[in-house]
């Protein structure tokens, strides 16, 4: 059996040597069993690519990629992957938050569970700042909504997933990638597993606030149409409160009279177009958001297991 464990790297040149050092340990003296250790540099400034070279001279189950251009770490991970060889692929962050030694515990689960696609870890007590803990507090509910998932299924980048996941996730051609959510439209059978989550040793997380924010927003509009939906709801409301007003207004004409010339008439033009605009933005969301789907390029299925011989 051999597993393949994926690490985008940036700016990590103090750990990387550490973190091979613990994944080989633990393959070799606790899971017993051939492994990969694929680094992808993700455009990194300090010498983090220097250091993946030493690693590659010392140790050819270490591949060494280096990308032409920051791309961000989902698409650094998606590049390991179709450069891995494994049955199983392992993805962690290249910081040692994730400890290698909890690796085994991902094994055993998914080896246990044949019920299972994916298991990810979930961590005991996270290590992060309150604002990113936030940022993924709100990222999970979106989540949740968006794909109908188990409000309970921690989303995390210290995963271990089958083959045939990791060839579905490589055909999906979409712009702005994230691991999370494509997981959740390739298998439903996804699982945690509790692990630990150690305090960062070396520098400092790239998730700011303004990225996560970005990335926050990013979900919501490659993955739904809430925003499109929320103003043509509002659109739907204005809509029927003119119609409403329009006939408050013109028996309140008739019984009582208006005192300024004109009020009534432009009251109901503004609230009439005012309404019809954002009820015709909303609809015409409602198709653009059906053409992102299409852009998308999604396989009409994906096959877990088969035997056609």
């Amino acid at each position: 059996m051999l597993y393949s464990v994926v690490v985008p790297v940036y700016n990590s040149e103090r750990s990387l040597d550490e973190l091979y050092k613990r994944v080989r340990d633990t393959f070799e003296h606790e899971v017993k069993e051939e492994f990969e250790l694929v680094l992808v540099d993700d455009s990194s400034r300090d010498n983090s690519f220097s250091v993946m070279e030493n690693l590659r001279r010392a140790d050819s189950r270490v591949k060494i990629i280096q990308l032409s251009r920051n791309y961000g770490q989902h698409s650094a991970l998606l590049c390991g992957m179709n450069y891995s060889k494994g049955d199983f692929i392992i993805t962690m962050d290249d910081d040692l938050q994730h400890p290698p030694e909890e690796i085994p515990k991902l094994i055993k689960e998914i080896n246990e569970r044949e019920d299972l696609d994916v298991v990810i870890g979930a961590y005991v007590s996270k290590k992060h700042g309150i604002i990113r803990n936030l940022g993924t507090y709100m990222s999970n509910l979106v989540t949740a909504h968006v794909f109908g998932n188990d409000p309970n299924l921690k989303l995390t980048s210290f995963r271990i997933m089958r083959r045939f996941v990791t060839e579905n996730l490589l055909q999906m051609k979409v712009s702005y990638p994230r691991i999370g959510h494509l997981l959740l439209l390739v298998s439903n059978r996804i699982g945690n597993v509790t692990v630990e989550h150690d305090k960062r040793q070396y520098g400092k997380s790239g998730y700011s606030f303004k990225r996560l924010v970005k990335d926050f927003f990013h979900n919501i509009s490659n993955n739904t149409a809430l925003p499109l939906i929320f103003l043509r709801n509002i659109g739907l409301f204005a809509f029927v409160l003119s119609g409403i007003l329009g006939l408050y207004y013109m028996i309140r004409y008739f019984v009582v009279g208006i005192s300024i010339a004109g009020w009534t008439t432009i009251i109901l033009v503004l609230l009439f177009f005012s309404g019809l605009t954002l009820l015709g933005l909303g609809i015409v969301g409602e198709y653009l958001y059906r053409v992102l789907e299409e852009t998308k390029k999604l396989p009409n299925y994906m096959i877990r297991k088969s035997n056609t011989d």
